[in-house]
């Protein structure tokens, strides 16, 4: 199986990207909104077909990513039948199977952070996503979104605490770094929740955490009630309209050198090999600029303001560190020529 575990630093939220390796199957488990270019971008690289996002709960301190990943990548939006989230293309309940090749989630309901949480447990129990439910040595707020704080332990010790001692464990959020846990490590050593610690224990924990109000909710919560989809009068996030660019997992806007080669006019394209590069048996792109990628911090304004610019190098890689300096400099209308010099020969394009 491919599993890659995607981090947005803003909300420390978690994404998880499963995928089965023959049938290129996929699904992701909480997207985020700001990621959505990135998630889409891997899902590219890695050729992976999404059949669907998941969502573990509505959350507070993030917007969805799942509608702009499905008018990008024509994924179903799944998220749990409770939560009455409008746009879903399924409504999750307790037991039912997401499939995707030859591996199975299994929806388990685990509320008590909202009531609408969801916890998916893959192939019997070689992982589990708990979402907010039982994060690493602690577990969700019980304070808003209907939360219950003897809720959440009953849902806990019975739907995440019964899977096998090995059983990894991955939440939606860590505030500390750490990465994974396992049902044997939480059972035991969670804080709140594991050990001899009771209900009553842990309701008298909850109950005095006297946490602030979530900063974002008041924006996340009615954005994921409509699956992340703009409200009426708001725009999504446009991609650049200079021309037919491509995100990267990089995160490098990226352009492909036929279109390039026909529209040559239309940018400024800087090359930023070495000047024996620039004149060697590579050659050169007619009309190129040559800066070197040491002098171009340096010398950005030397190039013209009013055009996009393109960066070139032998194979792609100091150009993409280019566009870094580019963007740096204030320049926004930015890319990459992919796979460089290299891949402009290979295609039989003319140099000088």
């Amino acid at each position: 199986m491919i599993f890659r575990q995607l981090f947005d630093a803003r909300s420390s939220t978690y994404t998880y990207l499963l995928a089965d390796d023959d049938s290129r199957e996929a699904v992701i488990i909480d997207p985020v909104y700001e990621q959505a270019r990135r998630d889409a971008a891997l899902v590219r690289e890695l050729d992976l077909k999404l059949l669907a996002t998941l969502d573990t709960h509505v959350h507070a301190d993030h917007v969805t990513g799942a509608w702009l990943l499905r008018r990008e990548l024509g994924s179903a939006i799944s998220v749990a039948s409770s939560a009455n989230a409008q746009g879903a293309d399924r409504g999750l309940s307790a037991g039912e199977l997401v499939s995707f090749g030859r591996h199975q989630l299994e929806v388990r309901a685990t509320p008590g952070h909202t009531d609408g949480c969801l916890s998916y447990v893959l192939d019997g129990g070689a992982m589990v996503f708990t979402g907010d439910a039982l994060l690493i040595r602690g577990a969700g707020r019980t304070d808003f979104q209907q939360g219950d704080a003897r809720t959440l332990y009953r849902s806990v010790h019975t739907q995440i605490f019964s899977l096998p001692d090995d059983c990894l464990v991955f939440p939606a959020h860590d505030y500390a770094g750490r990465t994974a846990s396992t049902v044997a490590e939480e059972r035991a050593l969670n804080p709140r929740l594991g050990g001899k610690r009771s209900e009553a224990d842990f309701v008298g924990y909850m109950h005095n955490l006297g946490l602030p109000h979530p900063k974002q909710i008041d924006v996340a919560l009615p954005a994921n009630m409509r699956c992340g989809a703009p409200a009426e009068g708001e725009a999504p996030p446009a991609d650049p309209d200079w021309a037919p660019l491509r995100y990267s997992y990089a995160g490098i806007w990226e352009l492909d050198a036929l279109w390039l080669e026909e529209h040559l006019g239309e940018v400024t394209l800087v090359d930023v090999r070495e000047p024996e590069e620039f004149e060697g048996p590579l050659g050169h792109i007619a009309g190129a600029t040559l800066i070197p990628l040491g002098e171009l911090a340096a010398r950005v304004d030397e190039l013209p303001a009013d055009k996009p610019v393109v960066a070139v190098c032998r194979s792609g890689g100091r150009s993409t560190q280019a566009t870094v300096v580019l963007r740096k400099a204030g320049r926004e209308r930015v890319a990459n020529l992919a796979g460089g010099m290299i891949h402009w020969l290979d295609l039989g394009l003319k140099t000088t």
